[in-house]
């Protein structure tokens, strides 16, 4: 019903005036025009503009419960709970002194987080629209709700991982290598969660023990730091990926590496400066398909490998013309959907591995997106200080 429920609001908003308060429309004209078809500068396929951010827009999460609210935080050190209906402001996440990097709701959207890269991390009663909780950490990496509880697990500069009760604050920590622990991600179980570290090692954790369950290391963790780790749905299999452009299937239950999916790090077209070529290449974001034994891993050359996890080989190489930020599947199909450098949302057919659209609209890059439940609507937030509602369903889909 939820899904109706947006479905209807959207259509009672009148979406003609959006394009009025589009200041940066005119910055496309700026990008290099070769070949770009006229009136191709200010194409802009989304249905709502949200303006209230004064500097880049780093996170944007969706409420679970309704998909009705999303909340965006940035780099002028505020953060917003908004209707993704129409962009109007529901409250701000005042109080933060340094750029918000996380920010999430809880897995029936009574809490939202939000959380700044000096440590502060504030939780807020939605319908109340009150500040519940604070506590304060080192440089914080990353923050995530736990998907069945009040939990808030975060990882910090300085190698620990953070657990707390909201909103009575009861605290655990998960004491990693003394580098920052640069990724993580509770397991769908609820019990254990995967934490990716600066130094290459991967740790398994039992929330409720404390312990470390299995740590990958060496040759079996990664030559340079985690940047994203990703579990299927089930939780059998954790996906990590990493600076050295490494994607490594592994076994949640027993700590084994499964595979290795490797990219050769060429970049396919020649390299702008000189000597650039070593560089420039890791793996972005990583995910696996709900309905597929599919997985997919989004390089910083612009590359979006599907692999087939079943013969563990790669099925199918998608291009973008700039690297990829941040990858999605759908939910209950085989279509993943990329956001990338270009400032461009694109959705992908991971059978065919051709492209199924794509949506622009933004004047500078993605820096991270969200998709609802029902894959009717993307919220994307952007380096032109807006974050911007998508409209993505199609009668085919």
């Amino acid at each position: 019903p939820s899904a109706d429920d947006l479905a209807d609001e959207m259509e009672d908003v009148d979406f003609d005036d959006e394009g009025a308060e589009e200041p940066d429309a005119e910055a496309w004209e700026t990008e290099d025009d070769e070949g770009v078809e006229d009136g191709m500068e200010a194409q802009d396929d989304s249905e709502v503009t949200f303006s209230l951010h004064s500097a880049s827009v780093f996170c944007v999460s969706l409420d679970p419960k309704t998909n009705t609210l999303a909340v965006t935080g940035g780099e002028d050190d505020k953060a917003f709970v908004w209707r993704v209906s129409d962009g109007e402001l529901l409250f701000e996440c005042s109080g933060h002194k340094d750029s918000v990097t996380c920010a999430g709701f809880s897995h029936d959207s009574v809490f939202v987080a939000t959380g700044d890269m000096s440590g502060l991390i504030k939780v807020w009663r939605v319908e109340a629209k009150e500040e519940v909780w604070s506590f304060e950490v080192g440089d914080l990496e990353w923050m995530e709700w736990h998907p069945q509880a009040h939990v808030l697990l975060a990882g910090t500069a300085d190698g620990n991982s953070w657990m707390w009760k909201i909103p009575s604050g009861d605290c655990k920590t998960f004491q990693g290598p003394a580098c920052p622990a640069t990724c993580g991600r509770i397991l769908p179980d609820g019990k254990r969660a995967v934490v990716g570290y600066e130094d290459g090692t991967m740790r398994i954790w039992d929330l409720k023990q404390g312990t470390s369950l299995h740590v990958l290391k060496g040759q079996d963790g990664h030559q340079d730091p985690l940047t994203c780790v990703a579990s299927n749905q089930d939780g059998s299999l954790i996906m990590t990926g990493s600076v050295d452009c490494h994607a490594k299937l592994v076994n949640s239950a027993t700590g084994k590496v499964v595979c290795v999916f490797k990219m050769e790090s060429v970049a396919p077209k020649a390299p702008t400066g000189e000597g650039e070529e070593a560089e420039s290449n890791s793996v972005e974001s990583l995910g696996f398909c709900n309905v597929m034994p599919l997985a997919a891993v989004g390089y910083l050359d612009g590359t979006l490998a599907i692999y087939d996890l079943s013969t563990q080989s790669l099925r199918h190489k998608c291009q973008h013309e700039s690297g990829i930020v941040q990858l999605l599947w759908e939910e209950s199909s085989a279509v993943v959907y990329t956001c990338s450098l270009d400032g461009a949302v694109r959705l992908w057919d991971a059978r065919s591995g051709k492209m199924i659209s794509e949506y622009r609209g933004h004047s500078a890059e993605i820096l991270d997106f969200a998709v609802n439940k029902d894959a009717s609507i993307v919220v994307t937030t952007s380096g032109d200080h807006q974050a911007k509602v998508f409209c993505v369903q199609r009668p085919d889909r």
